[in-house]
């Protein structure tokens, strides 16, 4: 799917605007990370479900590319080769879906996110980054968690390739914030100065998304 065409309406995405408009899941408690592990309002899984739009792309890595494009003083395009290339780091984090599963001690491979922005040189009025996705997905991020120390380009997942599923080749792991802010099958990161809202957070979800301060929604 082309990165400019409409993501097709599906049973997903309406069921999870109807959960925006009426606030579901929502507990009203507020925890803390430093001391309370899980955040409000979710459950512990084993498993790792599978949730997209309707739409699992498949990437060859013969034409894979991630562009970085935007306030930066070196614009780049990575092919696989020059990727794998990079400082490659293993990271271990929790992570969290707005659908209220969690799931504990996840192994990463990839490369980290502070060491991919030494490739770039970032220009001073850069605040923001908008991630688009293989299947046309966005969503956005304040810089300042893009760049958190565990956040992750991730290729490889408890020592195997990421799945297809999961977002595969590539995709973005940030665990302190809900998970859809991950963006799978991940292919262009722009940097601006200015927030710019992406696919969910169009559609009733909360433009940052602390899952400790339970910012499921754009009414929080």
């Amino acid at each position: 799917m082309a990165n400019d065409e409409p993501i097709p309406e599906t049973k997903l995405t309406s069921t999870k605007r109807q959960w925006a408009a009426g606030g579901k899941f929502l507990t009203g408690r507020v925890a803390r990370p430093e001391t309370d592990r899980l955040p409000p309002g979710q459950h512990l899984v084993k498993d790792w479900p599978v949730l997209d739009l309707g739409q699992q792309p498949h990437i060859a890595l013969e034409t894979w590319r991630l562009d970085m494009t935007g306030l930066i003083e070196k614009p780049l395009s990575l092919d696989w080769k020059a990727f794998q290339s990079l400082p490659q780091s293993d990271s271990l984090s929790d992570i969290h879906c707005v659908t209220t599963w969690s799931r504990y001690d996840n192994r990463w491979q990839g490369v980290l996110t502070r060491d991919l922005l030494d490739q770039v040189m970032l220009k001073p009025e850069a605040e923001y980054v908008l991630l688009t996705s293989y299947d046309g997905y966005t969503t956005n991020l304040p810089l300042i968690d893009f760049a958190a120390e565990n956040a992750i380009l991730a290729t490889s997942w408890e020592g195997a390739p990421i799945s297809r599923a999961h977002g595969g080749p590539l995709r973005l792991i940030v665990p302190h914030l809900y998970l859809w802010k991950s963006a799978k099958w991940l292919t262009r990161i722009d940097f601006r100065a200015a927030d710019r809202a992406g696919f969910w957070e169009r559609n009733g979800y909360h433009m940052r998304g602390n899952p400790w301060l339970e910012e499921r929604y754009s009414g929080d």
